[in-house]
């Protein structure tokens, strides 16, 4: 083989002596020029493609935080409008615009409970009539005061009543007695203008006004604390003027990020982000782009950090304010993850010099190795979004499904595989050619769409926000469209159960009339059969039947007689009540019904039971939604069982079933309004609430104790009502 190797380089010195007239010293110069160069090409050639691979994984982080950056401004915006739809229920409370002790600091008590978890540390109700201020802090709890200078302020301005309706929001402002509080007030002016039993005209006249104090810090935490970009990226929020609403870094809290900045590294040069801020972020525009800072967390330094922001838009009647959040992460931790790649890179570029000349075969594997990593690397940043609690979908120009989260996988119940490139009106049945219709729009009209639509999967109907957006490329071109989805189906049972809240207003009207319209009859035939009884002998088969139309008569009247004490409606008044006679009352009405289920009734009750002071009527409501709830339970048949007692000072009722019992994670809400386990259209939601707040007002006590067929052989539930006892 050396011999070979000697007769060839000396056959290529001959010819090139011969021919030419460069010598053998020339010649390898040639033919190391001619080495160095294809070696140069090679590493010029690698570092592009290691460029342009770094710059692709790059662009896809970003576009993943730019995807968090949308779908936190959505959450703090839905968080905003929650907190606007709870001071507008709260306004149209008769108890709150007549100020109805006790209920009034009830529900003011309630609706702090509901949204303090929102960054509401404290709510106002300021009375325009007594100039006094109800208070409710998360620290101090309620308390009364004179209104100051500024609460005058606000009362003046909201008595017009060109602004009876108006929710206002007032601008966020740091708060110097508050350490760490960027503070905003949410306001809207309360009119007398609902009706209750207590007020059926209403007056029209100014109450007041209801404040919600906000912690803006604390509302954007319980948003943004779940953002996680890379290891260590998270997520600020400015405000029009620039002022920071959140950081992680808490001393920027409140102050100006163009100054706050420069006090803590003056000697970086902020030129980058603040171009950012002031030409793109605070002018309403979301997007993305890289800034050098002079920290990440513990780090310091000059530090290249990708940031993606959106536009917050908080809605007012006074004006319209804007926030805008932005994800934020070092490109370190980026080239940190495809180091590794980069010296496979540099061992293929050696390898590819040395056997350039023996064929591409190797080259080619390479080409094939490297692209499997890149798409690795693809996906662990596509991950970003696999544990959002939405839908998040990529559409492409044909109406395509491109991608899909896992949250989405988990609703439709399917395999990735099963919906990658199907049509979206496939997918999201039956109002998928809706969705599909908006998505044309976008792809048209080149502005983002929102639509409500039902989705339904295995029998069971959804409801969901969505809000598509566009995907442009760097040339401005729209190739993709984004879809954000969110569950609302139990907003939707709200609004549907507020509409069979007026139909059963509007029944319970209806059964009165229909009671009054049967009495009528009643009273004829009870008058007729009892002079037909007067001339007919006792012994004859004439007499026997006319006694039992009267018997049937007389308890169709009194069951008639028993439906109308229940469901009409009267003013709240107290009086002492006989607990036996008003449960007896509601077992009259439902003994037809527990009869048709087979269910036995069981009544123990205590002789000589004390009165409780209280309305009758409200308590046998009361009465009756548990006892129809556990008939309802009974499919089967079994056992109703009534008791009552008196134990000290309280007159204690038990109402037993022996149904399948309440499952563990429905214990702590069947209280709730709205909250039901029946099917849809055969409950409310509402009965146990309502009882909730009867007992609640007549100083008592419910609770429950159930045991399922998990829990114990013997199923059922049992209620436990304690009133207090009338002392003479």
């Amino acid at each position: 083989m050396k011999k070979i190797k000697k007769i060839f380089l000396s056959d290529i010195r001959n010819f090139f002596e011969k021919y030419h007239s460069l010598n053998v010293r020339h010649l390898k110069i040639i033919i190391v020029s001619f080495m160095l160069l294809i070696i140069g090409i090679v590493i010029f050639l690698g570092w592009i493609t290691y460029k342009r691979i770094v710059d692709t994984v790059i662009n896809d982080f970003n576009e993943q935080q730019l995807i968090l950056a949308r779908h936190a401004a959505s959450q703090i915006e839905n968080t905003v409008n929650f907190l606007k739809r709870e001071v507008t229920l709260l306004r149209l409370s008769p108890t709150i615009q007549y100020q109805e002790n006790p209920g009034f600091l009830n529900r003011l008590n309630n609706t702090f409970i509901s949204v303090k978890d929102l960054g509401v540390y404290e709510l106002l109700f300021i009375d325009y009539k007594r100039k006094k201020t109800h208070r409710i802090n998360e620290d101090t709890g309620y308390t009364q005061c004179n209104i100051n200078e500024h609460e005058q302020e606000l009362l003046n301005f909201a008595r017009d009543v060109k602004r009876r309706d108006w929710i206002l929001i007032e601008k966020a402002s740091p708060n110097e007695n508050l350490t760490k509080r960027v503070i905003m007030e949410l306001l809207t002016p309360v009119w007398q203008i609902s009706i209750d039993e207590a007020h059926p005209i209403p007056t029209g006249q100014f109450s007041g006004l209801i404040v919600f104090k906000i912690d803006i810090p604390s509302l954007i935490y319980k948003i943004t604390e779940k953002i996680h970009s890379g290891k260590t990226g998270y997520a600020w929020v400015i405000d029009n003027e620039g002022i920071f609403l959140y950081h992680p870094e808490e001393s920027f809290i409140g102050h100006n990020a163009f100054e706050i900045r420069k006090l803590k590294e003056p000697g970086i040069s902020f030129e980058k982000i603040e171009k950012i801020q002031k030409e793109m972020i605070l002018k309403g525009d979301e997007g993305k782009g890289w800034y050098i800072s002079g920290w990440h967390r513990d780090l310091k330094g000059e530090i290249k950090k990708l940031i993606a922001y959106a536009p917050i838009n908080i809605d007012s009647f006074k004006n319209k304010m804007q926030w805008h959040v932005a994800v934020v992460a070092p490109v370190s931790e980026i080239k940190g993850s495809i180091s590794s790649i980069q010296m496979q890179h540099i061992l293929l570029q050696a390898i590819i010099v040395f056997l350039i000349l023996a064929g591409g075969w190797f080259f080619i594997f390479t080409l094939v190795k490297w692209s499997k990593v890149i798409e690795k690397s693809e996906e662990k940043y596509r991950s970003l979004v696999e544990n959002a609690d939405d839908i998040i979908f990529m559409t492409d120009n044909k109406y395509r499904l491109v991608s899909i989260n896992k949250k989405g996988l988990e609703i439709l119940n399917k395999e990735i595989n099963q919906l990658i490139n199907e049509p979206v009106c496939d997918i999201f049945p039956p109002e998928g050619e809706i969705l599909m219709m908006n998505i044309q729009h976008v792809f048209k009209e080149k502005e983002p769409m929102e639509l409500t639509h039902k989705l339904s999967i295995n029998g069971k109907d959804y409801w969901f926000n969505t809000k598509l957006r566009e995907l442009r490329d760097e040339k401005g071109e729209i190739y993709a469209v984004l879809g954000i989805s969110r569950d609302i189906t139990e907003r939707k049972k709200m609004e549907q159960q507020s509409y069979h809240l007026e139909i059963l207003a509007s029944l319970g009207t209806l059964g009165a009339c229909v009671a009054h319209e049967i009495n009528n009859p009643m009273a004829v035939i009870l008058g007729f059969t009892d002079m037909l009884l007067e001339k007919t002998p006792k012994d004859s088969e004439t007499y026997e039947i006319l006694k039992i139309i009267e018997k049937q008569a007389i308890n169709a009247k009194n069951s008639v007689e028993n439906l109308l004490s229940f469901v009409r409606r009267r003013e709240h008044k107290e009086e002492l009540v006989d607990i036996n006679e008003c449960l007896d009352r509601v077992l009259k009405i439902v003994q037809n019904t527990a009869l048709l289920k087979m269910i036995e009734i069981k009544r123990e009750f205590q002789e000589n039971l004390p009165p409780v002071k209280g309305d009758a009527g409200e308590l046998q409501q009361v009465f009756f939604n548990i006892i129809n709830n556990a008939l309802y339970e009974m499919k089967n048949g079994g056992m109703l069982k009534v008791a009552t007692k008196y134990d000290k000072y309280w007159v204690e009722i038990f109402i037993s079933d022996t149904g399948p019992g309440i499952l563990k994670q429905y214990r702590n809400r069947i209280f709730e309004p709205f909250f039901t386990t029946k099917e849809e259209g055969k409950g409310t939601g509402l009965g146990l609430w309502i009882s909730y707040n009867i007992i609640d007002k007549h100083d008592g006590i419910i609770t429950f104790k159930t045991k399922t067929k998990e829990e114990s052989e013997e199923t059922g539930t049992t209620f436990l009502i304690k009133l207090p006892a009338y002392e003479r």
